[in-house]
Parts: C-alpha cells; sequence; structure tokens
C-alpha cells in the first residue's frame, strides 16, 4: 500500500494547491474590476491631452518646444520599461520584455546606446541581469499608481532629451484590449510624432483639418508650452501604468483560473490511478487467502 499511500499525499498536496490558485483567482478578479475602472476613467484624458499635443505640434509660433524637435542623428535612446512587481500572471511580462529586448539589440547593432527608466519590479530586476545602463526605477507602485511617484523616474529621462543627452524616448508596456487579451506595445513618445494612436491602436482623428495651427499665449509661450507638454508626458506615463496594471489582474485572473482547472483535472487522473491501485492491492489480498485456503484443505 505504500504506492497508495504516496498518491493519497500528492492528492491532498494538489488540493491544498488548489485551493491557494482559486484564492488567487478571486482576489485578481476584485482587483481586475477596480483596475479597468481606473484604467477606463483616465482614457479620456489622456486622448484629449494627446489631441493637444498633435495640434500645438502644427502650430505655427514663435517658440518651438524642445520636445518637438527632431534630432538629426540618433546616437542614444531612452526607453521606459512597465512591467508588474508580481509575477503568477502568464506571459505577461515575458511578452513586453521580449518586444524591448528584440528592439534594444536592433538599436545596439546600428551603434545606438541605451538608458532605461524600469517602472516594476520585474523589469527593473531583468534589465539589471541584462546589464542595461538603468538611469532611474521606480518598484512596489502597489494597486493604485500615485503619479508623484511616477514624476521623478520619467523626469530623468525627459530632462535628457531636453539637454540633448537621449535622441528619443520610447515606452514599452501591454495595452488591455479585454479581459483574454493584453499586447505588448511599443510606442514613440519624444520627440512627438505628427500621428498618435489611441488605446486601440488606431489613429487619433484630428479635430480640424490639416492645414497650420496657431495660438495665442499668455502670458508667453515658452512656461505655458513646458507646462503642458511636461504634464501631457506625465499623463502618458501614467495611462501606461494604468494599463499595464488592468492587464496584469486580468492575466493574473485568467492564469490562476487555468491553474485551478488543471490541478483540478490532475486531481480526477490520480483519483482514478489511486482506485485502481487500491482494487489491485485488495484483488491481490483477496487471492492470496484463497490460494492459502486452497492449499490448507
Amino acid at each position: 500500500m505504500a504506492g497508495s499511500r504516496e498518491i493519497r499525499n500528492k492528492i491532498k498536496s494538489i488540493k491544498n494547491t488548489q485551493k491557494i490558485t482559486k484564492a488567487m483567482e478571486m482576489v485578481a478578479a476584485s482587483k481586475m474590476r477596480k483596475a479597468q475602472e481606473r484604467m477606463r476613467a483616465s482614457r479620456p484624458y489622456a486622448l484629449n491631452i494627446a489631441r493637444v499635443m498633435m495640434h500645438l505640434a502644427r502650430a505655427n509660433t514663435e517658440y518651438k518646444h524642445p520636445f518637438l524637435v527632431k534630432r538629426g542623428q540618433v546616437r542614444r535612446v531612452g526607453i521606459i520599461v512597465v512591467t508588474s512587481d508580481k509575477g503568477l500572471c502568464g506571459g505577461l511580462n515575458t511578452n513586453v520584455l521580449r518586444l524591448a529586448v528584440n528592439q534594444m539589440k536592433e538599436w545596439q547593432a546600428q551603434g545606438i546606446e541605451i538608458d532605461v527608466c524600469a517602472i516594476g519590479n520585474k523589469g527593473f530586476s531583468f534589465m539589471q541581469r541584462m546589464g542595461a545602463n538603468i538611469v532611474s526605477h521606480v518598484t512596489n507602485l502597489g494597486d493604485t499608481p500615485h503619479l508623484e511617484r511616477l514624476i521623478g523616474p520619467v523626469k530623468v529621462l525627459l530632462d535628457s532629451y531636453s539637454e540633448g543627452r537621449i535622441d528619443e524616448l520610447h515606452a514599452f508596456y501591454n495595452r488591455f484590449v479585454n479581459t483574454m487579451k493584453q499586447d505588448p506595445v511599443q510606442t514613440q513618445m519624444l520627440p512627438i510624432p505628427p500621428q498618435l494612436t489611441d488605446y486601440e491602436g488606431k489613429p487619433i482623428t484630428e479635430l480640424a483639418g490639416s492645414g497650420l495651427w496657431d495660438y495665442l499665449y499668455e502670458p508667453e509661450a515658452k512656461p505655458l508650452l513646458d507646462a503642458v507638454f511636461t504634464r501631457a508626458m506625465e499623463a502618458a506615463v501614467y495611462q501606461y501604468v494604468v494599463e499595464n496594471m488592468a492587464s496584469e489582474q486580468s492575466a493574473r485572473m485568467v492564469a490562476m483560473k487555468a491553474a485551478s482547472d488543471n490541478a483540478g483535472n490532475l486531481i480526477d487522473e490520480l483519483t482514478l490511478i489511486y482506485n485502481k491501485t487500491r482494487q489491485a492491492a485488495i484483488t491481490k489480498e483477496i487471492s492470496e487467502i484463497v490460494g492459502g485456503a486452497a492449499a490448507v484443505s
């Protein structure tokens, strides 16, 4: 009966694991709902401020903001990699990190140097193991991201671009599509491209024609545009983070549900094996008893 005992212990262990994955699935489902509400609430602001940036990029003003100026030759780029702080969310972090690494290899093959801002513990640990040049990072954001914690690390790269130390700024994150699908995305933040996309990857439509835009600024163009563009970049990063968090909770819920279902299937298989082993042992004992009785008689 040693084999039966081992199988029984395995079944008990898997049932305990199943209780944990089921509890994590329920927790992720609860957090997912809040994360999706937070993400959807911030999308209209992110889209509208993106439209404002597109209009300012087309404006014919006396002051051209550095965020709109395209560099002649790209020698150094900055990237913002957004990942989760915790694991157990399927291939969510793996997909976005693979996208980032492939792009980094292309840049390195062209002789372009890379500065990294890591948001999330998984991305920070991965970039450390890669030996990347991490200039700033933020981890342990919790379930509710706060903009004041994101401003500092992001400002390092924004200042680097304004001062000419980097020539482009890109972001890598997971865009939330639905509960079952999350897409890893690379987007160029600086210089601001002439055409931006929305959260579905579709081009943002213009509010007016494609002609030149013009504005009147009070009191002056420079301080106003500096504040608007900085705020727009911070809002964009915040949107990337809340999109990634909604994707994280959805992916974790799906992964934990799959783990619970797989544990149930494994328990059924082991129960069948246990019953067969137990039946074989009982049959063997009966055969020995019958054989012994026949030998005595």
